[in-house]
């Protein structure tokens, strides 16, 4: 990151869509703090709520007090969700709420069955049990046993999977839509794997840590194929409101209850809880999620979408040797750069380090020339996913205006228009050679 400008830059402060630096610069955000501000920087509701437990002192989440707030975050989820998903538990990151709704599984079945299946492309966090989740992940991990692999999307090659292991799958594990990829499942597929894991007995569980509270159009991207519930989502990112570091897997009531309604099983999940003062980050998350159904926030994703999705196909058209693909819902949309000068392929061969043995490094020099562009000379923050296929990626804060997503895609356009050429050549004598 220190090759880009705002690597070396300060903030002096962040407020809705918006950075202010010492400079004087305002820059627009278009990251959405990579899926956790959905509610933009310091909205003054999530600060209110944090304020006032603060001044009023109240007791964070105790292991013998009942916790209001506790409490009252787990009724609000089985709220907002279908069906039964009635049964929290609330770690602190994504990471680990993969890893309980994986365990929760794994103890539904209470240890007979032995296998976990999980997608080719996916990422599920880089613990040790999230990292041998991730499908796309270059770092072998030692991981939990019995992991095996099925083509995202392709409900065939889930179904020879599954059949491999007769009888022994007890959980399957997807992004119903790829926030590193920008791929998305069919509702096909979506509810043949539903009935697949019905009829096999295997508890279903949908991440939708990055693409939940109204990111994708949906309060969460399941939820626009009407009567599909997974037996577990997990939740995380924009959960905290930008403020809090809480996530959650929210399961249906009978498949929990299997599980840990027992004394001598009730508190297996409760180890990555001891510590952590949990009251504010409670109260954060309440708030936050009332501001996600007061301010209809999939509804803003949506009139995001209505000026992102036309705007980028049209510059995919206008600019089809740099362009390969746009895809993206709501407020998350990916540009798939390609092409090129030939010397990039030169670069790439003489590239130092680690740098040389990454197989995506001509299209993450692509994507870095036009961050930094967008940045420089429009004051625009756009990023390239890590994980994945690279691509630039448009993902505002749902606070963020129609009108600002129409001058990105301007800004955009006005960047693609100088050519790749000259882009890269720019960002190479600017920045690259400080990591050389």
């Amino acid at each position: 990151m220190t090759s880009f400008g705002f690597g070396r830059e300060l903030v002096d402060r962040a407020e809705g869509a918006y950075l202010y630096q010492r400079d004087g610069r305002r820059i627009l955000d278009l990251t959405g703090g990579v899926g956790v501000l959905n509610h933009g920087h310091n909205h003054p509701r999530i600060l209110a709520a944090r304020q006032r437990f603060a001044e009023r002192q109240r007791m964070e989440v105790h292991k013998t007090y009942f916790s209001p707030y506790l409490a009252a975050l787990s009724h609000n989820l089985a709220a907002v969700l279908p069906a039964d998903l009635t049964m929290s538990f609330l770690p602190n990151s994504g990471a680990e709420a993969v890893e309980g709704a994986v365990k929760l599984a794994y103890k539904y079945h209470n240890g007979r069955r032995g296998t976990v299946l999980r997608a080719d492309s996916s990422f599920h966090g880089k613990l040790l049990g999230s990292g041998g989740l991730t499908g796309q992940s270059h770092f072998s991990f030692p991981t939990i046993p019995g992991i095996d692999t099925f083509r995202y999307g392709d409900l065939d090659s889930l179904r020879r999977t599954v059949a491999a292991h007769p009888g022994d799958v007890y959980a399957i594990l997807i992004e119903p839509l790829s926030a590193s990829t920008l791929r998305w499942c069919s509702e096909e597929f979506l509810r043949g794997l539903r009935e697949l894991c019905t009829a096999e007995d295997i508890v279903l569980i949908f991440d939708e840590i990055y693409t939940g509270w109204g990111k994708t159009g949906s309060l969460f991207y399941f939820m626009r194929h009407e009567g599909l519930v997974p037996d577990v989502l997990t939740t995380s990112k924009s959960f905290g409101g930008g403020k809090s570091s809480i996530s959650a897997f929210v399961a249906r009531e009978p498949i929990y209850r299997r599980a840990y309604d027992n004394l001598g099983d009730a508190l297996l999940q409760s180890t990555s809880t001891t510590y952590y003062g949990f009251g504010e980050e409670c109260a954060t998350a309440i708030e936050a999620i009332a501001i996600a159904v007061d301010d209809e926030y999939p509804a803003r994703a949506r009139d995001l979408e209505r000026v992102l999705g036309p705007g980028l196909r049209r510059l995919a058209k206008q600019h089809p040797d740099i362009v390969s693909e746009v895809a993206g819902a709501g407020a998350l949309w990916g540009v798939f750069l390609d092409g090129g000068p030939r010397i990039l392929d030169v670069i790439a061969r003489l590239a130092p380090g680690g740098m040389a043995r990454d197989p995506r490094f001509k299209t993450k020099l692509i994507a870095c020339a036009v961050v930094n562009a967008m940045y420089h000379d429009h004051d625009i923050f756009t990023y390239y996913t890590l994980n994945g296929l690279s691509p630039l990626v448009l993902a505002p804060s749902l606070v963020t205006t129609p009108e600002e997503a129409e001058r990105a895609v301007d800004a955009l356009d006005r960047t693609l228009a100088q050519g790749l050429g000259r882009l890269v050549t720019r960002f190479l004598k600017e920045k690259v050679s400080t990591l050389w």
